[in-house]
């Protein structure tokens, strides 16, 4: 049985989509069968892995608004063996108000990952940067929550704020819910800022913070434009190695729960 990991922090920008492409391609080139399944109404993680966002006939939205869905229509193979995704669509942006009027609206995303557990070792969701029912379908469905904080200076406002939704998601919905990590990124060790930031997310975290930092580097920038995870667009660049390094240590702490 895989185990299914929300992407979110309600701050945009953070590398959260980054980071939900990167992991993935890596750890499905280290041999485990991974699907991302983008809930984030922009799709940028569709578009990152190199599919159109026109003319998808299945995708997350479906799985949301109609009943009984099989969601296995929906899952698409990308450019990197060993990794599936369920697109997004921009009628996504839509289905906050179309949820409203269906019963069980925070479950409907549960129902379709418990289906889907089965033929995978990890499901990805990457949350849309906001607190809706969107967000909260897939805070419900998962077992744990990755986060994803930038080296800035405003990296931690907002945090609290993530931790209440995510215990709310805990006392009503989903009391199994866990932090799975906190992953830097945007980390530049010639500032005093990055390297103070790394400090006080440590503070606020403890031992959930991954030791690995993801690099500023400008090929993890270029990648998504080419629809291609950066581990494909350039494996030697700084980023490749910090996301094939982060997804070593992701195995390791997960090998040690």
């Amino acid at each position: 049985m895989g185990k299914a990991i929300a992407i979110f922090n309600q701050k945009g920008g953070v590398g959260k989509t980054t980071t939900n492409i990167n992991l993935a391609a890596c750890l499905a080139i280290k041999g485990k069968k991974i699907l991302i399944l983008d809930i984030d109404p922009q799709g940028n993680t569709t578009s990152g892995v190199g599919i159109s966002k026109k003319d998808l006939e299945n995708t997350t939205h479906e799985i949301l608004i109609e009943d009984d869905y099989d969601p296995k229509k929906a899952i698409l193979s990308t450019g990197v063996e060993n990794l599936d995704i369920i697109p997004a669509s921009v009628q996504l942006a839509g289905a906050e108000v179309e949820l409203i009027e269906l019963a069980g609206r925070e479950k409907r995303l549960k129902r379709a990952i418990d289906i889907l557990k089965p033929e995978y070792d990890y499901i990805f969701i990457d949350c849309p940067p906001s607190l809706g029912i969107l967000t909260i379908n897939s805070l419900t469905a998962v077992d744990s929550v990755l986060i994803p904080i930038q080296c800035e200076f405003y990296a931690l406002e907002g945090v609290s704020q993530l931790m209440s939704t995510i215990d709310i998601v805990k006392r009503n919905m989903n009391p199994d819910l866990e932090i799975e990590g906190v992953i830097l990124s945007m980390f530049d060790g010639r500032t005093n800022l990055s390297i103070q930031v790394v400090e006080e997310v440590k503070k606020y975290f403890k031992e959930k913070v991954y030791t690995t930092v993801i690099p500023r580097n400008v090929r993890l920038a270029e990648a998504p434009s080419y629809g291609m995870p950066v581990i494909q667009y350039d494996p030697k660049s700084t980023g490749a190695m910090a996301y094939m390094e982060f997804a070593d240590e992701f195995l390791n702490a997960e090998e040690d729960e």
